[in-house]
């Protein structure tokens, strides 16, 4: 008997309730025949999957008492899987069960073999679910650098070696495109490092270029029009801390001698100020530009660049990082059901295809917008490929034989992998094939769960 997946049967026929005992043997049973027995056999035990029968006393030839068991149980535990079974007015009851979140619906007289598929599959999703819920909230309390949520080996190894240099009073540079989650691998290598100060961030392509150098220096009272204060620079804010300059790239040439002159000195002097202030901040900087080609222009200084690319980390564009797609899109799902549709329980398969197919040009923040937009938009429990209005292209696969069947065994090794939450068993399954088979792979081409 199993002590992990615990099965409630809410049936008034005794009878029925021994045979179902006898046919599920293999769980943790336990067994209620009124509303009242089930809420608090719920509440004691909190089982994983509940099997209801619709009518239960006072009412046996109705359904009402059983619709408000089945709404009582989504109320104390709405992970609960609940499959509903029912002799009465069955299309009917099918509808309104679904529709006040029954997991599934199973038609009198009843089938042992089915039903039993039924309920291993409950517990199967059930499981996964936690899994998921598990790792979100692992993510989102930092367990990972910045809270950044991955299992790709590529971005990966780009979090260890932001982490390895946390420490290094070096200068860091992230390269990536837009929406890969920069300003979190920024926000990570100062909440890893030993710095006691401010993270603070300034986007240097979202304020005018006549405002830049007052945002960055700070400015003296009365230094221009409208400077009615004395005011700190985003340097100062971030003395004994990390300054995040987001698109570096977009500053102009007259600032870039300015703040050369800082990363020489390590001092500043305000607009309109006659006074060096020391400051001791670390610059982490980004850009989505090709620096050198700027470089090679006349548009951004040689000297500039390589005081702020001591250290050069590349981050992998979404596409890139094999498996994310899926963990990121379940993460998301769960982070914003919870508030705007929280009847939205997951992806249907056709969604989970796509966006396995999907090459991502806004990466991260296309997915999550995507997402969003769908669980607003979704009208039944499952986001469908509809919902996130995504249409799968077709790539283009090695030639060579050989190279075509190790890139084919590694997508869809590491795509079964995200959509099982990272379970062996899980991917297994997925993929057709025995669990040592699958070990033997993983260990060939190097993969980790």
């Amino acid at each position: 008997m199993s002590q992990d997946k615990r099965l409630l049967i809410v049936e008034d026929d005794l009878g029925l309730q021994r045979q179902l005992r006898w046919a599920y043997e293999g769980y943790d049973i336990s067994c209620a025949a009124t509303r009242e027995e089930a809420i608090t056999r719920i509440r004691a035990e909190e089982p994983q999957v509940v099997t209801l029968d619709l009518g239960l006393p006072p009412d046996p030839d109705g359904t009402e008492e059983g619709f408000a068991t089945l709404e009582a149980i989504l109320q104390l535990r709405p992970d609960t899987k609940v499959i509903v079974a029912s002799g009465h007015g069955a299309h009917e009851s099918m509808l309104k069960a679904i529709a006040l979140g029954a997991w599934d619906f199973y038609q009198k007289p009843i089938d042992i073999d089915a039903l039993g598929l039924i309920v291993a599959r409950a517990f199967h999703v059930h499981g996964l679910e936690q899994e998921n819920r598990r790792l979100s909230e692992w993510a989102g309390l930092g367990a990972g650098l910045g809270g950044i949520v991955t299992g790709a080996p590529e971005m990966l190894k780009v979090m260890r070696t932001v982490e390895r240099v946390a420490n290094a009073d070096v200068s860091v540079m992230l390269l990536g495109a837009s929406g890969t989650g920069k300003e979190l691998l920024a926000r990570g290598l100062h909440d890893a490092s030993r710095r006691k100060g401010n993270f603070v961030a300034i986007n240097c392509a979202a304020i005018p270029e006549t405002l830049l150098e007052s945002e960055l220096f700070g400015h003296e009272k009365g230094a221009f029009t409208g400077a009615v204060k004395t005011t700190e620079g985003k340097i100062e804010l971030a003395d004994r801390g990390t300054l995040f300059l987001d698109e570096v790239g977009d500053i102009p040439l007259p600032l870039q001698v300015k703040l050369l002159r800082f990363l020489q000195e390590r001092v500043v002097e305000r607009v309109g100020g006659r006074k060096p202030i020391p400051v001791d901040t670390r610059i982490v900087c980004a850009t989505h530009q090709n620096l050198e080609d700027m470089i090679a222009n006349g548009r951004f200084r040689e000297d500039l660049y390589y005081r702020l690319a001591e250290i050069v980390v590349r981050i992998p564009a979404l596409h890139e990082r094999a498996g994310d797609p899926g963990l990121l899109a379940r993460h998301f799902l769960q982070k914003h059901a919870q508030t705007m549709n929280p009847g939205v329980r997951g992806f249907a398969p056709d969604a989970l295809a796509a966006i396995d197919a999907w090459q991502w040009p806004g990466n991260v923040r296309e997915l999550e917008n995507r997402v969003k937009r769908a669980v607003i938009m979704a009208d039944g429990k499952m986001v469908s490929a509809l919902d996130l209005d995504l249409a799968a292209p077709d790539h283009g696969q090695p030639i060579n034989l050989k190279a075509a069947r190790e890139h084919a065994d590694r997508k869809a090794i590491r795509h079964a992998l995200a959509r099982a939450d990272g379970n062996i068993s899980g991917t297994a399954r997925l993929l057709g094939i025995s669990r040592p088979t699958l070990y033997d792979l993983m260990k060939a081409y190097d993969l980790q769960p």
